[in-house]
This record gives C-alpha cells, sequence and structure tokens, in this order.
C-alpha cells in the first residue's frame, strides 16, 4: 500500500488552501464537507495530528484456524496520524467500529458442545464475533492493525477473546501479493483507485487488502456456566474444536476497503 506520494499531494494541496485563510484559533469541530472525520483528535485534542483518515471495511473474510467469517456488515475505522503515518489517535467518535459479524456454525460449531441444541432456541445458538483494535495501526507499505477478536454468546461468558493487548493478532493488509509461510500459498490484494478532490481529500476506493501470513493465538477467557453458578473454564473445547492456536502459514483474510486521507489542518482550520 504505497500511498506516500499522494499523501504528499494532500498536504500540499492543504498548504495552499491555509495560504489563503487566516484563522485566529484552531476549530474543534470538523469544517463542513469534512464531517466524515467527526473521529480523527482536533489540534486541542491532540495537537500531534496532522493526517486524518476514515476507511471502510465493506466485505471479504477472516479465517483464523478452521473457522471463516463472512464480512457482511460495514466497519469503520477512523481517527488521525501524526506526519510519519505513525502516532495513531482517535477520540471517542473515532477507532475501529465494534461490529458483529456472524460465525457459520453457530456455538456448537466453535465448542463442539452438540447438546446445547437440547436446551437453546436457534438464535441463542447463534455466534458473533467482533473484531477489536488493541494498538494503534500504522500506514506505510503496509496497514499495520494489532487486533483481538471477541466471540460472543451467553454459553461463552462476557470476556472470551481470541488474542489480547499482550498477543495480539498482527495484520499486515496489503493490496499486493503476500509471502507467507507455508502451508498457505502467495495471495494477491486489488490497487486502490486514487482520487483527489477540490477539498484537498485523497479517496483510495475499491481496493481489496489482504494477509495470509498472520498467528492467531489460543482462546482465552471462556466460560461455561453450569446451574447458573458453577463456572466451568471452555478454553480447551473452544481451541480444540476452532483449530487454536494457529500458527502462522494457516490463516487468511482479505477486505474490500475504502479510505480517505485529508491534512488534519483542513478537518480543522
Amino acid at each position: 500500500m504505497r500511498i506516500r506520494p499522494q499523501l504528499l499531494a494532500v498536504l500540499a494541496i492543504a498548504v495552499t488552501a491555509l495560504a489563503v485563510q487566516a484563522p485566529a484559533a484552531f476549530a474543534t469541530t470538523p469544517a463542513p464537507g469534512y464531517e466524515q472525520f467527526a473521529g480523527c483528535p482536533s489540534h486541542a485534542e491532540n495537537p500531534t495530528i496532522e493526517v486524518c483518515t476514515h476507511a471502510t471495511i465493506n466485505g471479504g473474510y477472516f479465517q483464523m484456524g478452521n473457522k471463516n467469517v463472512p464480512i457482511k456488515k460495514q466497519m469503520t475505522l477512523s481517527g488521525g496520524f501524526n506526519g510519519e503515518l505513525g502516532g495513531f489517535a482517535a477520540n471517542s467518535k473515532g477507532g475501529l467500529t465494534p461490529v458483529k459479524q456472524l460465525v457459520p456454525g453457530g456455538v456448537i460449531g466453535l465448542t463442539g458442545l452438540d447438546w446445547l441444541i437440547n436446551f437453546l432456541s436457534i438464535e441463542a445458538l447463534q455466534l458473533y464475533a467482533v473484531t477489536e483494535a488493541v494498538g494503534p495501526p500504522s500506514l506505510g507499505e503496509t496497514l499495520n492493525l494489532p487486533i483481538r477478536v471477541h466471540l460472543i454468546n451467553p454459553v461463552l461468558g462476557n470476556n472470551c477473546y481470541v488474542g489480547s493487548p499482550s498477543t495480539p493478532i498482527q495484520l499486515h493488509l496489503t493490496e499486493h501479493t503476500t509471502s507467507p509461510p507455508p502451508p498457505n500459498t502467495p495471495i494477491s490484494g486489488v490497487p486502490f483507485e486514487f482520487k483527489g478532490d477540490e477539498n484537498g481529500i485523497l479517496t483510495l476506493n475499491n481496493g481489496v487488502v489482504v494477509d495470509n501470513s498472520f498467528a492467531a493465538p489460543g482462546a482465552s477467557g471462556c466460560v461455561l456456566t453450569l446451574f447458573g453458578f458453577i463456572p466451568i473454564s471452555i478454553n480447551g473445547l473452544v481451541n480444540s474444536a476452532s483449530g487454536l492456536p494457529a500458527p502462522a502459514g494457516t490463516n487468511a483474510t482479505s477486505q474490500n476497503m475504502n479510505m480517505q486521507l485529508v491534512s488534519a489542518s483542513l478537518v480543522y482550520p
């Protein structure tokens, strides 16, 4: 994902735009036409932010172990970077949106506990996965994103996760061709279509970013409570039924993405 030349063009447009303005103070809400960047911190919130970003993930899949989850509900990542495209930060309106994606096979497929079908309704057997960022993303040759996956079903308790802040799933998403360890073989994304506009916004449309080199740790915090008061850890069941932990070269993701980048000085003049 080589975006630095295009980003420099955006910043050049921003400098030109600011040259014809004489703001007395920094704004604290996005200027008209830049409302989609509300998750980017203003100068008052974080003076190190120089570039605002807003990205949407509109489809694809996420496979770890033997579970493959289609991405059917849009996810959004918004915030801002410093001038080196690091130091990501977001305010209360930004970050990675917690979107529930339906997991095929439900909680029985995750745990192997077939007898649950005798006690739970079809709706109660459904399982959802929520991707959560556990560290700041950065942009360079790849979009680097440390995450964990929250597995949601009443049977699992409230804290069933794959990955954590200390042992995240480290994604390095690229529009180019990967070089994974075996048994995975290289896969390729789809390059973004670049477009600038009169507002100084660089738009990257219709890209597909991929990664099949990441590892996935085992599950943690998955607890089955019997009779309403006897907690039993089922991390082992989840791991056994789901093929976790899964080493690098056995997992993959492909994500349909659109992204916008703009100088923070235009969002908050």
